[in-house]
């Protein structure tokens, strides 16, 4: 019986702060692995002036994740293309490891709304939920049964990272080596 956690997000771009929460809820969890799901065209930020190409926020993801043992790139979103929802990505989950246990990994600053979220009364019987407290949300919790995993708190998200990037200010150490490589090589966050 496979235990996989399922850490979904739109990874533009990915940084230390991802790897550190899937590493250690996979170490604290006895996880087998830890997808990191790229979102395709995220609902809650369709508003957003800039988003990534999907393809690319994928790519970063696979270099990051490379050589990271339980870790790996998801693009089960972006292969079934359209909106992303959370639910659609556990139903597919489940229908490829319906003997498995599935664990819906959420930052505290998400878990928070999860109550906002499309077919989320769905979400809860689809896979046990585990927040990850974040920096700025800190103790916020969804409504429904959950289990806490402490990580460092890192003061980091995908939005100061690309603020950064537009103020000119090195990447180096906040985003993992090989996904900045990517970032540099494509021309991505300034």
């Amino acid at each position: 019986m496979s235990r996989i956690g399922i850490f979904g997000g739109t990874f533009d771009p990915i940084h230390v702060g991802h790897l550190v929460a899937a590493v250690w809820v996979r170490a604290e969890l006895e996880l087998d692995r830890v997808e990191l799901v790229v979102a395709n065209e995220p609902w809650q930020k369709l508003d957003r002036p800039r988003l990534s190409p999907a393809q690319d926020r994928l790519a970063m993801v696979k270099a990051a994740a490379e050589g990271i043992d339980g870790v790996a790139a998801s693009s089960i979103e972006i292969d079934r293309g359209g909106l992303t929802y959370t639910v659609d990505t556990l139903e597919a989950f489940r229908n490829d490891n319906p003997d498995g246990s599935l664990f819906l990994i959420l930052g505290s600053d998400a878990a928070g709304g999860l109550d906002t979220w499309h077919r989320h009364e769905e979400i809860a019987e689809m896979a046990e939920l585990v927040v990850v407290d974040r920096p700025g949300a800190i103790g916020q919790r969804p409504s429904v049964a959950h289990r806490v995993v402490d990580c460092p708190l890192l003061d980091l998200s995908s939005t100061s990272v690309r603020e950064w990037a537009d103020a000119g200010r090195p990447l180096d150490g906040l985003v993992p080596a090989a996904a900045l490589a990517y970032c540099r090589d494509k021309g991505l966050y300034g």
